[in-house]
């Protein structure tokens, strides 16, 4: 899949765990583990808002894509 999911990358940067960022964002630990590894065939913008608002940080810092 040409979209990588960088999730992880921003949590290092920020020094946050999953378990934090499931307790931050309000998303179970399995389904923020599946958008972690890539998994996951969709993702809310209303979750990445979340997301983004916990790391503060861009929807860019988290989702790439790589032309094939």
């Amino acid at each position: 899949m040409p979209i990588i999911v960088n999730l992880d990358v921003m949590m290092a940067k920020r020094k946050m765990s999953l378990n934090e960022l499931s307790e931050k964002v309000d998303i179970t630990l399995s389904n923020l583990s599946i958008l972690k590894t890539g998994k996951a065939k969709a993702v809310r913008f209303t979750t990445l808002e979340s997301i983004c608002k916990a790391l503060d940080c861009q929807p860019g810092d988290i989702l790439e894509y790589i032309d094939e």
